[in-house]
């Protein structure tokens, strides 16, 4: 609100792109078969391509992008990462919550930056390095640690330099390049690696007992979305396949004959050798010892 001292009228600055707390700030040298399986979260991220180029998804879309180019991510827009298998990659990737209605001119843009904005990006980066002790190659950094004696104004010249790029890259918008949205097939590729990362997380947590709410909070998916998602792809529920994934180890450890049902049980996370024994017999229609005696299990184990 403007004030008066005075005969002085004191104008309030109109903030059109106000950033107000920064999440992380990256410079990333990746290898060539780089892979970053993806994530969704609430606040704005955008990634510069330094040197060589990426596949991005974003939601349903794919595309490459190429040394020069950035790409921004709304809040809780699922996005991935991988290198392509011929040039290691250079990324700078930044983090940062702006609730400023004006950031959705920058959705669904894939944008070549010029050299005055490449300056400013570079700014921001040389200051977070004035700013913070962190490592900023370390992508599983969630937090950032103040040096004791940082530079003066390091952090409020990130903001600035951060809010200019931002407002400028609007201010430009006639000049930036859509994203196309994808064809099903693309679509399709989206929801199959979705999945092949719910797969793999039950895979590597065998020994555990997850709940829906665990593998919800881990793959970013609410669990209304997981449900479908896997149902639609898979023609079983998630906790269902999970439960199989679990006999089917099972039977192998059986086979190998190095634990007794009891050590099986806990190994699969089952708080109870009788419920493992029920579980067991609903999917293979054996008892643990029918399965262990079976002819069944001498030819699994020939395969």
């Amino acid at each position: 609100m403007d004030r008066k001292i005075d005969d002085f009228h004191l104008l309030e600055f109109d903030t059109v792109i106000d950033v107000d707390h920064l999440v992380t700030v990256h410079y990333f040298e990746y290898s060539k078969n780089y892979i970053f399986e993806g994530e969704k979260h609430n606040f704005w991220e955008f990634l510069y391509v330094d040197k060589g180029q990426v596949q991005v998804m974003a939601d349903d879309r794919r595309f490459i992008l190429k040394q020069g180019e950035i790409i921004f991510h709304k809040p809780n827009e699922w996005h991935t990462v991988r290198a392509d298998g011929k040039v290691a990659p250079n990324l700078v990737v930044i983090a940062f919550n702006c609730l400023s209605d004006a950031m959705s001119h920058l959705e669904n843009k894939v944008i070549t930056l010029e050299n005055p904005l490449k300056v400013h990006l570079g700014t921001i980066v040389k200051e977070a390095k004035h700013a913070y002790s962190s490592n900023l190659a370390d992508p599983s950094l969630k937090k950032y640690q103040r040096r004791e004696k940082g530079k003066f104004g390091s952090e409020q010249l990130i903001k600035l330099y951060l809010e200019l790029l931002l407002i400028e890259l609007i201010r430009n918008e006639n000049n930036l390049k859509l994203v196309t949205r994808t064809s099903p097939d693309i679509r399709e590729y989206v929801q199959e690696e979705k999945v092949n990362i719910i797969i793999n997380f039950l895979k590597d947590n065998l020994h555990k007992s997850l709940s829906l709410d665990d593998i919800s909070r881990q793959t970013l998916l609410s669990k209304s979305s997981l449900q479908k998602l896997f149902k639609e792809n898979m023609n079983v529920s998630i906790m269902e396949y999970f439960k199989h994934l679990k006999i089917k180890e099972a039977k192998v450890l059986i086979r190998e004959n190095n634990h007794n049902f009891t050590e099986i049980s806990a190994i699969l996370g089952y708080n109870s050798i009788h419920y493992f024994s029920r579980i067991f017999k609903n999917v293979t229609g054996m008892t643990l010892s029918e399965y262990a005696n079976s002819v069944k299990s001498l030819i699994d184990n020939n395969h």
